[in-house]
């Protein structure tokens, strides 16, 4: 009988790694995806955070911290400037060298979320000067009659008999021109 969940074992850590990064990249991941940080970067970061190239902590050897330096630049959008600046910074609070790259994920979060916020502000329309508060309408037989005068679009329910009689008292429409815009 042949098992239905089948998995491929994979021979070590390094073939799963390879068979990861051996994979085609989609087209809008970009080239930079899956190409790997360079040694002169790499030899900057470990320079930055006060580390010997010739005898690097157990953490920093091999190719799991290139990986997790090509993680923050991939999916944090960090630069490699970036990178090597936040962990000169991170010196900075902490005069001890970080044991491996995930004693950094906090710092780089935090630059990526800086960077997020500070993009965010650069993209925000300038804040408008607030509206003139409409004038309010001090006269409003004035208004009315100005509406019933011009050809504008007048509801039919718009003059109140109220109204009518306010702006007839005082001369401001005529009887004919309120029968001609349907007020009665």
């Amino acid at each position: 009988m042949q098992s239905v969940n089948h998995v491929p074992k994979i021979g070590s850590r390094a073939d799963f790694f390879s068979s990861l990064l051996s994979k085609p990249v989609k087209e809008e991941e970009g080239a930079q995806a899956r190409e790997g940080v360079s040694d002169e970067v790499f030899g900057d970061l470990l320079g930055a955070l006060g580390l010997d190239p010739t005898a690097l902590p157990g953490w920093w050897q091999g190719w799991p911290p290139r990986l997790h330096v090509q993680r923050w630049r991939d999916e944090l959008g960090l630069t490699e400037p970036e990178i090597i600046a936040t962990a000169e910074a991170s010196r900075e609070e902490h005069p001890e060298p970080p044991d491996g790259p995930k004693a950094l994920d906090r710092a780089m979060q935090r630059a990526a979320q800086r960077k997020v916020e500070d993009a965010g502000r650069k993209r925000r329309k300038p804040e408008a000067a607030p509206a003139p508060a409409a004038k309010p309408i001090t006269d409003l037989p004035a208004f009315y009659a100005d509406l019933v005068n011009s050809d504008r679009y007048l509801p039919v329910s718009a003059i109140s008999n109220t109204m009518r009689d306010a702006m007839l008292a005082r001369g401001l429409v005529t009887a004919e021109r309120l029968r001609e815009r349907g007020v009665r």
